[in-house]
């Protein structure tokens, strides 16, 4: 743009112009008003046709210099623009996330000259999808620079605002260091106001937000490097996380631990998309009885996580995170695959229960599966049983339905697993075709505590003796809880009273003492034994 405003050719004819009209014009000028008054002769027709070449170059001169006085000032408008474009999220008018990295490095060396902080404020709202998906996107844009301007009426003259993307604001903002409680009745303010009802065409959204914040200074927990934007927008990233997983509608200042939880988060995720495919995940399996007799009567699968540097993994560790990273599925038929294989060793009578996730059943085609895998390792459907959770009836009540429907034409039994904590409705019990109700443990357990668990656990056997469903009681840890439930009613249960869950070699030496084998064993559909089941497990 400089060399534009410095066109050389242009300055030069311009310059050259004038000169030569000064010249020319000195010559011609006089001898043309000394003819016109009879005073003299007409000037030389060559000077005469110069000086007009020389009008006609000053007014090309400076018909040059306008246009490109023009075409520079268009140019400035358009890189004006275009920075605004790169810089500006034009939803909201905030800094967009290209930009405030760059400004936080800036406004950080502002604020150290003048001996203050700064901290980085990362702001998200919480379940924004849900109101796009339930008011249209044009209601998300306008709660979208709702928020913004009530975040930017909340900051001070010299703090930054932008929008990172999608539902997700940062504010950076100076302090003095000596009161950092500023940046907590900050945080607590904007979570207050954000929160407050939006109008949009005559409805009200109401939405909460989840804070993360990091500053430049040393907070207990933290390392005392030095800061730049993006060490405190990883560290507020961070945090805001950890909000979201504490509950949301809150804040909280980063400490390491976070990190440190962050990276382990990591490393099970990579974890499991690894160990599913190398058969890291093996069943374990718990005894069932006939609270009664003593009898066994079947095993309950249950998943471990036999992990090459985590060591054997709790499923209250694995089972959530496979759940959210959409690879429960693949786990749980992983493990049905090798535990129908298992199983076909045991004496027929004995039943195999399968515990499946809420996500597992939003499949509609999850009853073909599970009949898929019966017909693959010849199993008898009788002999497997589905536990489902209470909380699976209030997500798609059709479609649980229909996939019960569907595994009982076909001979499974199906289970209500941890019943009485999810609030499932009569109508939902005589409504759906269950064969079994499984008490939740936290209501076993409890028994040993005094009358008024006894009086709970009571009431739920008679429920279930009402719908003429049989029961079984899970938990059962000691002779005392044992004993109460042998006076309530004909149960089944299970519990580490009757021992703790083992690994199909231990469950076949348990069998193989009891003589409870499967003397004739069947074979798969193809006649040979399932050699690469037995090599997952």
């Amino acid at each position: 743009m400089g060399r534009a405003e410095r066109d050389l050719v242009a300055l030069g004819i311009a310059i050259a112009a004038i000169l030569l009209f000064v010249g020319t014009g000195g010559l011609v000028l006089p001898q043309v008003v000394r003819s016109w008054m009879g005073a003299g002769t007409a000037p030389d027709p060559i000077l005469v046709n110069a000086l007009l070449l020389n009008i006609a170059l000053v007014i090309f001169g400076w018909r040059r210099y306008a246009e490109l006085t023009s075409e520079i000032a268009e140019r400035r408008k358009a890189e004006e623009l275009a920075r605004q474009l790169a810089e500006i999220d034009p939803l909201t008018g905030a800094l967009n996330r290209r930009s405030i990295g760059p400004a936080t490095d800036a406004l950080l060396a502002e604020a150290h000259a003048s001996d203050r902080s700064v901290a980085f404020v990362m702001v998200d709202l919480d379940n924004f999808k849900l109101v796009n998906d339930l008011n249209g996107h044009l209601a998300g844009d306008a709660l979208l620079r709702l928020t913004a301007e009530r975040i930017r009426a909340l900051l001070p003259k010299d703090a930054l605002l932008s929008r990172l993307g999608g539902d997700e604001f940062a504010c950076v903002v100076p302090f003095d260091p000596r009161t950092p409680d500023r940046i907590d009745q900050f945080a607590s303010l904007l979570i207050d106001r954000v929160a407050q009802p939006a109008d949009f065409n005559g409805l009200s959204i109401e939405v909460t937000v989840s804070v993360g914040m990091s500053a430049d200074l040393e907070v207990p927990g933290t390392p005392s490097e030095p800061a730049d934007a993006q060490m405190l927008i990883h560290r507020a990233d961070i945090a805001m996380y950890h909000a979201k997983k504490q509950g949301k509608n809150r804040y909280f200042w980063f400490e390491e631990p976070m990190e440190a939880e962050l990276r382990f988060r990591s490393e099970l995720e990579t974890g499991i998309r690894r160990g599913i495919p190398r058969g890291e995940f093996i069943p374990y399996y718990e005894q069932q009885i006939d609270l009664a007799t003593g009898e066994l009567t079947g095993f309950e699968m249950l998943a471990r996580w036999q992990s090459p540097t985590l060591g054997m993994v709790s499923p209250e560790v694995f089972i959530p995170v496979a759940e959210d990273i959409g690879l429960i599925a693949d786990l749980s038929e992983s493990l049905i695959e090798v535990a129908l294989e298992d199983a076909k060793e045991w004496d027929p009578r004995l039943s195999l229960s399968i515990n499946i996730s809420p996500i597992q059943l939003r499949d509609p085609w999850f009853s073909q599966k599970i009949i898929k895998m019966l017909v693959r390792h010849n199993f008898p459907p009788p002999r497997l049983d589905i536990e489902i959770t209470e909380s699976c009836l209030h997500e798609n009540i059709g479609v649980v339905r229909s996939i019960i429907t569907s595994l009982k034409n076909q001979g499974v039994t199906i289970s209500l697993d941890d019943f009485g904590t999810g609030f499932s409705s009569l109508a939902q019990l005589r409504s759906l075709p269950f064969d079994r109700l499984k008490i939740d443990r936290s209501f076993v357990s409890e028994l040993k505590d005094g009358e008024d668990a006894d009086k709970l656990v009571q009431a739920i056997i008679q429920l279930g003796d009402g719908l003429e469903l049989p029961m079984t009681a899970e938990g059962i840890e000691d002779p005392t809880i044992l004993t109460k439930l042998q006076r309530m009613g004909e149960l089944k249960g299970q519990g580490y009273f009757y021992g703790r869950p083992e690994n199909a070699e231990a469950v076949r030496t348990r069998l193989a003492a009891a003589g409870l084998l499967a003397k004739n064993p069947e074979p798969t559909p193809t006649g040979e034994p399932a050699d690469d089941q037995r090599k997952a497990g």
